[in-house]
């Protein structure tokens, strides 16, 4: 078995070459500060009262990695929002409205996206300890910044 050492010193004439390393997902994050929530929610259609009782709840997401298979469970106040799945491979994913959808999880590097019903989410671990989740429908961007606990 062989074992080679890479680093970017050792490719000097590869000016764009960098070093893509995976950093854990695995943890637990709580909602820092968000942005568009109203509108993004009112977009989706979550009733007002719900809106309303939402928007100053500080969330936490738990996040278990083990190689491409993840558990995400998000909860809101009382509201659990549980999902399992493979990178690449179609699952069933719960919604903020509660309804269920088939799609498929990427990876590019520290990055988890997936479209479900026109929505593109991009959650990005930023560093060890910062979560950022955009979610983008039409022209509304809805954007979570969540800290490890």
């Amino acid at each position: 078995m062989w074992f080679v050492s890479i680093k970017e010193a050792d490719f000097p004439l590869c000016t764009n070459f960098s070093l893509v390393t995976n950093m854990s997902f695995s943890g637990k994050y709580q909602l820092e500060s968000q942005e568009n929530f109203e509108p993004f929610m009112k977009a989706i259609g979550l009733p007002d009262d719900l809106i309303q009782k939402g928007k100053d709840i500080k969330s936490i997401s738990e996040i278990e990695e083990n190689g491409d298979n993840f558990k995400v469970t998000i909860t809101t106040g009382t509201k659990v929002l549980a999902n399992t799945f493979t990178i690449g491979k179609e699952t069933e994913l719960e919604t903020m409205t509660g309804e269920k959808v088939k799609g498929v999880v990427s990876r590019e590097g520290n990055k988890l996206k997936v479209c479900l019903k026109g929505i593109e989410s991009v959650t990005e671990l930023v560093d060890g300890n910062t979560i950022v989740n955009t979610m983008t429908l039409g022209s509304i961007v809805y954007k979570r910044t969540s800290k490890r606990v």
